[in-house]
């Protein structure tokens, strides 16, 4: 199993309606490292869900529901998106300064390339990150 983040502007898509919608298409993406992030994405991969712009935290987990597919959204051949669930909302959200005072996690992708929308996280971060969200 892979673990990664996902991002989204609440006021665009929160995750309270995520898990209203119990599922949805992850689209939009137009760049290519995000792209392949998505395209390496495994169905049964957990997800966080992050909340970007307003609030900066980690607020739920999500699964992979089904493996890229075209995107939707754009005729584009380039572009795909993944479907995804939500699992559980952290009992504590995990906030980016919170995230950047840890250590353990000087390396998180969230962290050296902020403005990537879709990020890998390692085993060992996606356990630290779990522990600080209440979630062991």
């Amino acid at each position: 199993m892979n673990y990664w983040l996902v991002k989204s502007e609440p006021f665009k898509y929160s995750w309270e309606q995520f898990v209203k919608d119990k599922k949805t298409f992850w689209d939009g993406v137009r760049n290519y490292q995000a792209r392949n992030n998505l395209k390496a994405m495994k169905k049964g991969d957990q997800v966080f869900f992050y909340h970007s712009n307003e609030g900066l935290e980690i607020v739920g987990l999500a699964t992979v529901a089904k493996e890229s597919y075209q995107d939707p959204t754009t005729p584009d051949p380039n572009w795909v998106v993944v479907d995804l669930k939500p699992l559980k909302a952290f009992k504590k959200p995990v906030t980016l300064a919170q995230m950047k005072a840890e250590k353990k996690l000087a390396n998180l992708s969230l962290i050296r390339q902020g403005r990537l929308s879709v990020c890998s996280v390692t085993p060992e971060e996606f356990e630290v990150i779990m522990e600080m969200g209440g979630m062991k």
